[in-house]
């Protein structure tokens, strides 16, 4: 038998629900090992196929969605039509509505959203698209290595024309900001704390802020080309800002509110979204 692997497949950016920390915006590295016998070309199975086939199959599954395991405290989960309605609690009693498309949120009946209790799931569902000379289909997923300072954000882009305008996916992004074109790693590290499991959230998207037992919530919700959103989350779980949260708007407040306290100075914020990507920018 000879195998075939691919580091770093694709990348699957989600986010998944926690019953300590709330929603967390995530991105993990997928990396696949084909075992088989080879074909008339020679080959377990071309790399051409694999970059198409397998990203697309894992990217249908898993990205850009909302993972759910079935171990929430106080989870029920109600189907109307084509959408689905989830209410939750976390441990703190704190309590998550999330109201979308049904093809928005993956349930998983697991105890925790890590990558070795996803992997399996993900190597199931995979290996259906495989042809009859691979015998065997190994997934690893991984989060990058990141030696700075990051976070991690969950939010929705009610504009956008692909999967990104669901309402809660997110993503793990180290941020890199440079005063005098010298970076800070303690800049770099004040934003990551106060965006540690964050949902970046749109001001004209708030559709009611209310009290509930001594918390306070606020609740999303936007029609978009997929369907209609909701998400009812805990205020101090949330960061506003006015614009819409592409990452270049993201790289831009950032910039903006950096400045303020350092107006004499040029100020330059990399945000990542995700692995690898994102945006740059400067206020001189």
């Amino acid at each position: 038998m000879t195998a075939l692997f691919v580091d770093h497949l694709t990348v699957m950016d989600f986010s998944f629900a926690h019953a300590e920390r709330g929603i967390l915006g995530e991105s993990w590295i997928v990396d696949v090992v084909l075992y088989g016998e080879l074909d008339e070309q020679g080959m377990v199975f071309d790399f051409g196929n694999v970059k198409k086939q397998l990203k697309r199959a894992i990217d249908d599954l898993y990205d850009h969605r909302l993972l759910v395991p079935e171990s929430l405290p106080k989870l029920n989960a109600c189907k109307v039509d084509d959408q689905l309605e989830l209410h939750w609690q976390d441990n703190r009693g704190r309590r998550f509505q999330h109201i979308s498309p049904e093809n928005a949120v993956v349930l998983l009946a697991i105890e925790d959203i890590t990558p070795q209790s996803v992997a399996p799931h993900l190597e199931k569902n995979v290996a259906k698209v495989l042809p009859s000379n691979v015998d065997k289909l190994s997934i690893v997923i991984r989060p990058e290595v990141i030696s700075g300072a990051f976070y991690h954000y969950s939010h929705g882009l009610k504009k956008h024309l692909g999967n990104c305008q669901r309402i809660a996916h997110g993503h793990r992004s180290p941020i890199e900001i440079s005063i005098n074109g010298q970076r800070s790693t303690a800049l770099e590290q004040d934003w990551a704390n106060r965006w540690q499991d964050i949902y970046i959230g749109t001001n004209e998207d708030i559709q009611r802020q209310f009290e509930e037992d001594g918390v306070e919530y606020l609740q999303f919700a936007y029609q978009s080309e997929q369907g209609h959103f909701e998400l009812t989350l805990p205020a101090e779980s949330c960061y506003l800002i006015g614009t819409d949260s592409t990452v270049e708007h993201i790289a831009a407040h950032l910039a903006d509110e950096i400045k303020k306290k350092h107006p004499n100075d040029q100020v330059m914020v990399k945000a990542y979204e995700g692995v690898w990507k994102g945006a740059i920018a400067i206020r001189d």
